[in-house]
């Protein structure tokens, strides 16, 4: 092969492998879509945030985040009832962003691991919550520094931006 295309074929080489690694093609599912995408909202952020972390719309389906906000006023115990414009704004952002609605790779298996005549309220009772966290054992939830397994940013340092890459785990003691 002649100088020339043996320079050829190693850029074109390099130019692929980078943009595969750039696109996330070899993340979560190999598939260039694995990353949740970024998604805000001010009443999101300061409504549910001001109680716990936001949880990225994605790890549930439409119906499920419609069943949460319908029960605001027994929120896991707690009243979180909004105003009718605040409530309408966020049901229709977390339907809008919902596992059900993205294209990429941990909201499909979100997704199906949900069966169609189930309306999950708690992401860790979802199959793909169990089964991506079977190796943890019951009392490491417990644990202080954890608290529950709802409480993803103990152990998932970038869950409020929806990396929840294994290479980022650290759980506390």
């Amino acid at each position: 092969m002649k100088k020339w295309m043996q320079i050829l074929v190693l850029i074109t080489s390099i130019t692929s492998a980078s943009t595969l690694l750039a696109s996330g093609g070899f993340g979560e599912g190999g598939d260039g879509v694995s990353t949740m995408p970024a998604v805000t909202n001010a009443k999101w952020k300061t409504e549910c945030g001001s109680c716990h972390m936001v949880y990225h719309p994605s790890l549930l389906p439409e119906r499920s985040w419609k069943k949460v906000m319908t029960g605001l006023d027994k929120h896991f115990g707690e009243n979180a009832s909004l105003d009718a414009a605040t409530h309408d704004e966020i049901t229709q952002f977390l339907a809008a962003n919902s596992a059900d609605k993205q294209n990429n790779r941990r909201s499909s298996r979100i997704n199906q691991s949900i069966p169609a005549n189930e309306t999950p309220i708690r992401i860790s009772e979802t199959r793909y919550f169990t089964s991506k966290h079977d190796e943890v054992s019951p009392n490491t939830f417990k644990r202080k520094s954890v608290g529950s397994a709802s409480n993803c940013v103990a152990c998932h340092k970038g869950a409020e931006k929806a990396d929840f890459s294994e290479s980022q785990v650290k759980i506390p003691r």
